[in-house]
């Protein structure tokens, strides 16, 4: 990465922080239009004029935003002017974080799977704190590397993706209508799915958060955040009140009745019915009948 932004070699073969600032973007602009890497990104970006494409998804950064990926993402780059860019980028290879507590724990955070419409948008006080982190680690970076270098860089990166998880449940309340507002939608959706005569299998989260338009971790993330549950369960609840209609209202059998909800396996419908209820379905309807 440093050679192809024409920048001097990186001080440390597995981490790199770019003030970005030194980047001269025209340079092999080809990279940018489509381009994978091997490590994980956290970028803090500010007064760019530019649009950057993730996925299907393109978003314009004309705003300062935190964004995050992890290895073998797919992004391009277009119209970016390397006049208005400021932030920093730390760049840092999985094979960095081995024999360490972070190799497990940077599995946990799901922002790394949120997609760049979903980044993450800073108070001032919050980049500043961030800001703050990267020049710690950059000091870090720039100076000779001794036994404690590495570990000093890792409670640092600890720290930063400690804060960025803080302030994405601070976005989750600050944008609170804009969210109630899919939450809304989400139970709509789900109402709506058992209304479909033609249906074949059970809903997903991926369907749910292509039907909202967020990636599955950020919905997910997001429901429970507002409502305590994840958006599986908040399927699987949906699943449980359309079974309890179908058991008190209708003359479908039991395995009629799983095959109506999308269970290939009747049985899995029986374990779901009672792991939620602690009743199986041919108890619940005899309750009702």
């Amino acid at each position: 990465m440093h050679r192809l932004l024409r920048l001097p070699k990186p001080k440390h073969p597995l981490i790199s922080i770019i003030d970005l600032k030194t980047i001269n973007s025209s340079a092999n602009k080809e990279i940018w239009r489509h381009h994978t890497t091997k490590f994980y990104s956290i970028s803090l970006k500010n007064e760019i004029t530019g649009k950057i494409k993730y996925g299907q998804n393109t978003f314009d950064f004309d705003e300062g935003v935190l964004s995050c990926f992890s290895p073998n993402q797919v992004l391009s780059v277009e119209g970016i002017n390397e006049n208005d860019v400021r932030g920093y980028s730390l760049l840092f290879s999985p094979d960095f974080l081995l024999n360490h507590p972070l190799t497990k724990k940077i599995k946990q955070y799901q922002f790394f799977s949120y997609e760049l419409k979903e980044a993450l948008f800073l108070s001032d006080n919050e980049e500043k704190a961030i800001i703050q982190i990267f020049k710690t680690i950059e000091t870090e970076y720039s100076n000779n590397i001794d036994a404690y270098s590495q570990e000093a860089i890792l409670s640092n990166i600890d720290l930063l993706l400690i804060y960025i998880n803080r302030y994405y449940n601070r976005q989750f309340l600050t944008r609170k209508n804009y969210h109630l507002d899919i939450l809304s939608r989400v139970e709509q959706i789900l109402t709506d799915y058992y209304q479909n005569e033609e249906i074949d299998s059970l809903p997903t989260v991926q369907y749910l958060a292509n039907e909202v338009h967020l990636s599955a971790p950020y919905l997910s993330d997001m429901l429970k955040n507002y409502t305590g549950l994840s958006a599986q369960q908040h399927i699987h609840e949906s699943i449980i009140y359309k079974a309890k209609e179908l058991l008190t209202i209708s003359e479908l059998s039991i395995n009629q009745i799983a095959y109506e909800l999308g269970f290939q396996y009747p049985q899995s419908f029986h374990k779901l019915f009672k792991r939620k209820t602690n009743i199986t379905p041919s108890k619940f309807r005899q309750l009702y009948n």
